[in-house]
């Protein structure tokens, strides 16, 4: 984490002083990796030593004010759900809550019309942007396999569509369409790569939104982005504790959250890799994952779904990546990038992630069919 210093750091301050009600700022420090929103870890001199800090991007989610609704929903209805009695007895779990502003609100708005909001800091856990070892990947997929037993029964009428076409893989592919047309990119043997990979791939985008239209696949509520670094890890137990980076809760198929799972989760060397060439989908971390989701999702899932969960494992990593790839060529608007061809090479790692996944479809099937 990188502390924030100078003017920065006092119009931090100020920010954060809209949602202490007691207590003095003590340190204000950069938090967490994500590609869309501003973090910060906010520290204190209270009891409550932290709390985060965000500053929604606007530019992605139009509507912060829903975003903020649909997390209420969410949390409200976990606890219910928690106070009935623990899906896992032992074992902890936590659910982000809301800070409110001095005005009671959920957020506050800054002068130059920033949309900001607090959430409580879960204490005494971490987060990995890889998996560790197998035990890990079961906890991983016992954190996803929770977060979707808890909403199983919330009507799906509860929660709002704050990201329209997210995950819809045929849009994307629309969508990079256009811009390939405005943009003609750079002659080079990754482009190229990357251009043929798409292009090869055109006639399966559909293959979730087919079956979701023939009736086979329904919409519940899901995450949205549930990636390994997203999931809070017990410093003590080794736990998985919590699933945080709520913006992204919606309507949705069960398939996106398993399928970004999976992607981000068995891909060893990581999203952010500059060794994309060597990039490959670990079948052992697949299993582990499925073993930790699967024994909480049985009370949900049904055969169409499972028939499926390959298939999400395969698309939404070509969907990632093209939707990096799409970025790159519109001039890097979307996702944060350090360099100019940082996402190009998000892209590259995505489509060596999918031609994994598919070289090893039968295995990844049994996995699935063993594991049920």
């Amino acid at each position: 984490m990188n502390p924030v210093k100078g003017k920065v750091l006092d119009n931090l301050v100020a920010v954060a002083g809209q949602f202490v009600p007691q207590g003095k700022v003590i340190a204000i420090e950069e938090y967490g990796n994500g590609n869309v929103n501003d973090t910060f870890l906010v520290t204190l001199d209270s009891k409550e030593k932290h709390f985060v800090l965000q500053r929604i991007n606007t530019q992605v989610f139009h509507r912060p004010e829903l975003v903020m609704r649909n997390i209420r929903a969410f949390s409200e209805h976990v606890r219910r759900r928690l106070q009935s009695g623990p899906l896992s007895p032992g074992r902890r779990w936590e659910v982000v809550r809301v800070l409110s502003a001095e005005d009671g609100e959920d957020h506050w708005i800054d002068p130059s019309g920033s949309f900001w909001r607090a959430l409580s800091f879960i204490d005494g856990a971490q987060s990995f942007d890889t998996i560790e070892d197998i035990e890990h990947g079961k906890e991983v997929g016992f954190a996803l396999g929770m977060f979707h037993n808890l909403l199983s029964d919330l009507p799906r009428e509860k929660l709002v569509d704050t990201l329209e076409g997210f995950h819809i893989t045929p849009s994307y592919l629309l969508h990079y369409d256009e811009i390939l047309a405005q943009n003609r990119p750079k002659k080079s043997a990754e482009v190229d790569y990357a251009l043929q990979f798409i292009e090869e791939r055109r006639g399966w985008a559909n293959v979730l939104e087919k079956a979701k239209g023939q009736g086979r696949l329904g919409l519940r509520p899901i995450h949205g982005d549930p990636k390994v670094n997203n999931v809070m890890i017990d410093n003590s137990t080794g736990q998985a504790i919590s699933i945080v980076d709520l913006d992204t809760v919606k309507p949705g198929l069960v398939h996106y959250d398993v399928g970004d799972c999976l992607r981000s989760g068995c891909n060893p060397l990581g999203e952010e890799t500059d060794q994309w060439e060597r990039v490959h989908f670990d079948p052992e971390l697949c299993q582990a994952i499925l073993q930790g989701y699967l024994p909480l999702a049985r009370d949900f899932l049904t055969e169409n779904d499972y028939e499926y969960l390959y298939d999400a494992i395969r698309l939404i990593s070509l969907e990632l990546g093209l939707r990096f790839f799409t970025d790159y060529l519109a001039g890097n608007v979307y996702f944060k990038a350090n360099h100019q061809e940082h996402n190009l090479l998000r892209a590259l790692v995505q489509f060596k992630l999918t031609g994994s996944i598919e070289s090893q479809e039968t295995s990844i099937r049994l996995i699935i069919q063993d594991t049920r």
